[in-house]
Parts: structure tokens; C-alpha cells; sequence
């Protein structure tokens, strides 16, 4: 730990250092003196209650997707494209994420993005209506899309020399998000007189408070002020990128989509799978929040880890076999060993933070990480689409788990493959720079 904490601070003092003296001592940017240091605290905040909110909205679901099921009067196969309809959002709205952010400022679309989740969060439970359901969840999902592609960049852009430890501080604060839904959406619901739409709405609340520390950067159009430094080791390149190009943003954005399907069945059918085992649904809710919970110091070790190796292969292959051992454990015994299955799964599903460190990684400068952001999420999270409903289709004509939980394992073998050759030590910029 204080090896990489040596590391970090020799990094951010030779970044110093060269900006020092390369830029004009006369030159003044909006994050000089105090002004640099609360708006810098404000981010960290703002970053941080942005993550908490980027995932309540899918596992408040799933923890309660009976009580929706038989409260809309879906089936099986409607369930299974409401758990579809996270990833589509979020390669729809996500490739927009950085065209809006060079338009408005990216602080001014996350601001934008928290009052969607918060509006969709507060009115889909009293809609009424399958279709006006999943509407409203699209809205809640479309603030969430272009969050989930601008938060890389707004960490490579305030915080260059920090993207591991920030990225973790980030990817932990989801996972807290994630579990803490997960965990609490069911008691709470029964304290709210066993109502599921109370349950889900309460969540706005979470929402709301995530748009305050937004609001001084809704009209900051400009670069981050770590942006202002003169370009370093290639920084700023001169040629745009033509990102198709790159075999690692390709490697990137499949292993982003196969952890996004293994993300998003877990998080839409696990408690249903604890359940149909004989698991009480306070307990199925409780394992499923373990499964989440994982991710909150795993979240913040991963990245600082990922960050200290030139290649991520091996943190790659330690994920995918303990997906492997969980998803077993699940098709054998669901319920004689649930609590630790839940803990290997929630292992597996910190492919989520290490493939965003590599996003940060894999390219070198704020441009490259935006561009390989959105492609490798917008690509993945399409990738993603047919997992979660292929597994509602599959459980409601086998009549049981195993053939859904077989192919969650199966995909587990491809997932290692490709972030193996998305750890290699290489930039985009190297592959896909245009002649």
C-alpha cells in the first residue's frame, strides 16, 4: 500500500513538476488558488454521489421484480426485456455522452443526467402500464447512460495522475450504491406498509441529492483545470482517432459487454434464482446485496492494482474463475451454499471497475479516454442487450434455472479471453491514430 502510494505521488509530483515549468507564469485558469481547491472537493463529492446513484434503479427492481411482475401482470419473457432494457439505454443514450458533453460541458450533462434518474425514479411505480413501465425506466436509465460514459473523463481530466485511486474511490461508491439498493429496498418496502411502489420511489430521493454538487459546473464549458497543462508524452494528439481501428478498443468494448450481461442477469434474476430455491425474499434480497457488496472494497483495491501492472491479464483470469466456481455452486446448490456463491459472484462482477480502469488506461490523453469511453460502452452495453432476455426466454420454456445459469458460465470463458488481450500494455492512440 505505501508502495503504491509512493508511486502515485511520485507520478503527480513529475506531473507538477513539467507543468510547472512549461506553462506561462503569467497564465491564470479557473482552477488556480482556492477557487481550484473547493471546486475540486466539489467534484470528488459530486463524482461520488453521482456513482451512488448509477445503479438503484436496476437492483431496487430486481430485488422487488415479483411484486412488479404480478402488479403489472407481466410474464416471463416481459420480465426478461425489462432486465434488456439497461444495457439497450445504455448504448443508445451512452454514444451521445460525449457529443453533449463538448456542447453543454460534461458537468452540465451529469447535472442533466441526475435530474432524469430522479424524475424517472419518482414517477415509473405510479405510471400504471407495462409500456409506460419501461418508459419511465428509460428515463431514469438515459441519466444514468450518459453518466456512466462521462465519469472516466471527468476523472482522466481533474485528476490525471490519480485516475486509479479515483477510479476506485468512483467505482466503490457504485458498488455501495448497487448493494445498498439491493439490501434495504425489500425491509423498506414493508416499512412503507408493503407497498412496491413506495419502495422503488423512495429512491428519487437519492437522485435529488446527487443533482446539489452539480450546479457550479452547469455552465463550465471550458477544460478541467488539469487540462490546462501543456501536453505530455503525446497528450494531445495532433491526428483524430479513428477508434474502429484499434484491436484493444475492440477487446475492450466485448469484454465490457460480457460483464455488462453477467452484471445485469445478476442483478435482474439473481433474487429471483434465490427464491425459486426456496430462499425467503428478504434473504434473496440480503444475497444479492452480498453479491453487490463485494464490489466496495474490491472496487477501490482493482483499480489501484490495475494501475501498478503493465498487463491486467492475471486480475482478469482470478475474476473469471471465481464467476466460474459461483456460477457451478448456483446450478448445483442454490441454496445449501448461497452465501458463498453470492460472495464468489460479486468477485466475478468486479470485472465492472477493472474494465473502467483499463478505459482510463488504454488510452493516453482526455480525448482518447472520451472517445474510447463511449465506444467500448456504447459497444458493450449492445453486446449486453440479448443476455438478460435470453435468460427470461430460457427460464420460462425449461421451467428451471440450469439451462439460464449454463449460459452465464459459458460466457464466462469468452469474458477472460478478451480482457486478457484488453490488458495488454498499449494505447489506442498507438493502433488507431488516422494516417
Amino acid at each position: 500500500m505505501m508502495g503504491l502510494m509512493a508511486s502515485e505521488e511520485t507520478r503527480t509530483l513529475t506531473s507538477t513538476t513539467v507543468r510547472a515549468s512549461a506553462a506561462p507564469p503569467s497564465r491564470k485558469t479557473p482552477g488556480d488558488g482556492a477557487g481550484r481547491g473547493w471546486r475540486t472537493r466539489l467534484i470528488v463529492v459530486g463524482i461520488v454521489l453521482a456513482a451512488l446513484n448509477l445503479r438503484p434503479a436496476i437492483t431496487s427492481l430486481g430485488a422487488l421484480l415479483e411484486e412488479v411482475r404480478d402488479g403489472l401482470g407481466m410474464s416471463g419473457s416481459v420480465a426478461g426485456l425489462l432486465t434488456s432494457v439497461p444495457p439497450l439505454c445504455f448504448a443508445v443514450f451512452g454514444v451521445t455522452a460525449p457529443r453533449l458533453a463538448r456542447r453543454f460541458g460534461a458537468g452540465a450533462v451529469v447535472f442533466a443526467g441526475m435530474i432524469a434518474i430522479g424524475a424517472g425514479l419518482l414517477i415509473r411505480p405510479y405510471v400504471g402500464g407495462t409500456a409506460a413501465f419501461l418508459a419511465t425506466t428509460a428515463l431514469a436509465l438515459m441519466g444514468i447512460a450518459v453518466s456512466n460514459v462521462l465519469m472516466p473523463v471527468i476523472v482522466k481530466r481533474w485528476f490525471p495522475d490519480r485516475v486509479g485511486s479515483m477510479t476506485g474511490l468512483y467505482s466503490m461508491a457504485l458498488a455501495l450504491g448497487t448493494a445498498s439498493a439491493a439490501a434495504v429496498t425489500v425491509p423498506l418496502t414493508d416499512a412503507l406498509g408493503g407497498n412496491w411502489q413506495s419502495g422503488l420511489a423512495v429512491w428519487a430521493a437519492l437522485a435529488a441529492a446527487a443533482v446539489l454538487p452539480w450546479l457550479p459546473f452547469v455552465r463550465e464549458r471550458g477544460p478541467a483545470p488539469a487540462e490546462h497543462a501543456p501536453a505530455r508524452d503525446g497528450d494531445a494528439p495532433a491526428r483524430p482517432l479513428r477508434i474502429t481501428r484499434s484491436r484493444t478498443a475492440w477487446a475492450l468494448a466485448v469484454f465490457f459487454g460480457l460483464q455488462a450481461t453477467a452484471a445485469y442477469i445478476t442483478m435482474g434474476w439473481m433474487a429471483q434464482i434465490f427464491r425459486d430455491a426456496g430462499v425467503p425474499a428478504g434473504t434473496a434480497g440480503l444475497l444479492l446485496a452480498v453479491t453487490m457488496v463485494m464490489g466496495v472494497p474490491l472496487a477501490f483495491v482493482i483499480p489501484r492494482l490495475a494501475t501498478r501492472l503493465p498487463r491486467q491479464g492475471p486480475i482478469v483470469l482470478a475474476l473469471g474463475a471465481s464467476g466460474l466456481v459461483g456460477y457451478a455452486g448456483l446450478y448445483f446448490a442454490p441454496a445449501a451454499g448461497a452465501w458463498a456463491w453470492a460472495v464468489l459472484l460479486g468477485v466475478a462482477n468486479c470485472a465492472f471497475p477493472l474494465a473502467l480502469t483499463m478505459v482510463g488506461m488504454r488510452a493516453r490523453t482526455s480525448v482518447g479516454v472520451a472517445q474510447l469511453s463511449a465506444f467500448a460502452q456504447s459497444t458493450g452495453y449492445l453486446i449486453s442487450i440479448p443476455g438478460p432476455l435470453l435468460v427470461g426466454v430460457l427460464y420460462q420454456h425449461s421451467g428451471g434455472w440450469g439451462l439460464p445459469i449454463a449460459l452465464m458460465a459459458a460466457l464466462m470463458i469468452p469474458q477472460t479471453i478478451v480482457g486478457i488481450l484488453a490488458g495488454r500494455d498499449r494505447t489506442v492512440e498507438e493502433e488507431a491514430t488516422a494516417p
